[in-house]
């Protein structure tokens, strides 16, 4: 049986196995299911098949199916944020240890992972060729519904392994843990399908190898014979005119991260201009995380901005080989339900000379026709919404020792705002 990438499966407790669809979703349990094998699950994190024997004797791994709940990032529960960018064949994933103190090496899913790490690294195309296919899947909300609606993310293999410090904020103490970087598997000589029954024989006592891989996609039979170094050229890449979905763009109705972004919104709703220090902020960490180091410049005053409410520069490379680019900021505190305008977008596009870059920072979000304009027409600004300045000020005020709530963390970037106040090198800079 055949899944794409992207299509959404339906998990239902308790399980049944009996129906193709579930609720006019494929069913996940009738997908998987296997009268010589145990059923495949999705309740933790990284959950690993059993080892069964080969017909060599080997004991194999099938698979590792990975689950990532982003309606649970920042809790108690999940309190580290997973990564997927699968039109670019990464995914960033953190391991299952949240215990202060314990070695996370020791952790079920972590010991698993581990393993399969070392498998796909050897250069023995033999014991490669025991490595486990890791499979990744996204929960989505459907009709409302947060739980029980995986989407299918495609498969791949780990491409490193970083050992890193969390803080669980329950607790108030740092526990140590890992962070897996996977390259998702280009499958477009099968036309974006992927076979699921290469899975399911892999399920079976006594499975061939060989003969298994045969079912398998062409890019793991390729990696099994060339190893680590073509990891790069089998990566999936998706080259399309990319649109993130307003849905995207906007958190949950009711979750944390929705709370959240109303108190900061209420927060700045008599004071907006005050909004830039924060913005200013939230545009570093997004900038420091995907494209270079951020350094603070200053905040414009509210009257004859120019078009910019925060100004700062990214420095790229160092030494000799370093460039340092100018950032115009605009920063909106707007109203969450309705789309930022493009006329604000165009205002700032307007300002930017060259080899400058601009940021729009909103507690908004983005239109499909303003995307578009901005992808099109190749403008040099990265755009901000409010479901990502949200999910930072969370961030924020969960790795701080210093903040006990997003109320104090905005209170303190409210006393920080007059000292940020620097209009005549706004003036120097903008011509002004």
């Amino acid at each position: 049986m055949e899944i794409q990438i992207g299509d959404v499966l339906r998990y239902k407790k308790p399980a049944t196995a009996e129906n193709m669809y579930e609720d006019g979703y494929l069913n996940f349990h009738f997908l998987t299911k296997s009268i010589e094998a145990n059923n495949l699950q999705l309740e933790k994190g990284i959950n690993p098949c059993a080892k069964i024997k080969t017909s060599l004797g080997e004991l194999v791994r099938p698979a590792i199916l990975i689950s990532s709940s982003p309606n649970k990032k920042g809790s108690s529960e999940t309190p580290w944020e997973d990564f997927y960018d699968v039109d670019n064949g990464h995914i960033r994933y953190f391991g299952d240890n949240k215990e202060p103190g314990k070695d996370p090496a020791t952790a079920l899913g972590n010991k698993a992972l581990l393993e399969a790490f070392r498998l796909a690294h050897s250069h023995c195309p033999q014991e490669r060729s025991l490595t486990p296919p890791i499979l990744f899947f996204k929960r989505v909300v459907m009709n409302g519904v947060a739980k029980g609606y995986p989407q299918f993310q495609g498969l791949g293999v780990i491409n490193s392994v970083e050992l890193v410090t969390q803080w669980d904020n329950k607790l108030g103490r740092t526990f140590t843990n890992y962070a897996f970087d996977f390259t998702v598997f280009c499958i477009a000589s099968e036309h974006e399908k992927f076979e699921w029954d290469w899975i399911n024989s892999r399920r079976k006592k006594a499975f061939s190898l060989d003969v298994t891989n045969q079912a398998a996609p062409k890019s793991w039979r390729q990696w099994l014979k060339e190893g680590s170094n073509s990891l790069n050229k089998l990566r999936r890449r998706v080259s399309k005119l990319r649109l993130e979905k307003s849905v995207n763009q906007r958190p949950i109705a009711g979750s944390e991260t929705d709370r959240i972004l109303n108190e900061i919104y209420a927060f700045y709703a008599d004071k907006k201009h005050n909004f830039e220090a924060l913005a200013e902020v939230i545009a570093e960490r997004v900038i420091d995380r995907d494209l270079g180091i951020y350094q603070k410049g200053w905040v414009t005053q509210g009257s004859s901005d120019g078009g910019a409410d925060f100004i700062g520069k990214v420095t790229l490379g160092s030494g000799f080989s370093k460039v340092e680019l100018i950032v115009l900021g605009q920063a909106k505190c707007e109203s969450l339900n309705t789309p930022t305008g493009g006329n604000h977008i165009a205002r700032t596009v307007a300002r930017l000379k060259r080899g400058w870059l601009g940021v729009y920072v909103t507690t908004s979000y983005f239109s499909d026709s303003v995307q578009r304009e901005v992808i099109e027409d190749k403008y040099p600004i990265i755009l901000i919404h409010g479901l990502r300045v949200a999910e930072e000020v969370a961030k924020i005020v969960y790795e701080s020792e210093i903040y006990s709530s997003v109320g104090e963390f905005l209170i303190a970037m409210d006393t920080v705002y007059p000292s940020r106040l620097k209009q005549r090198q706004a003036e120097e800079v903008l011509n002004i």
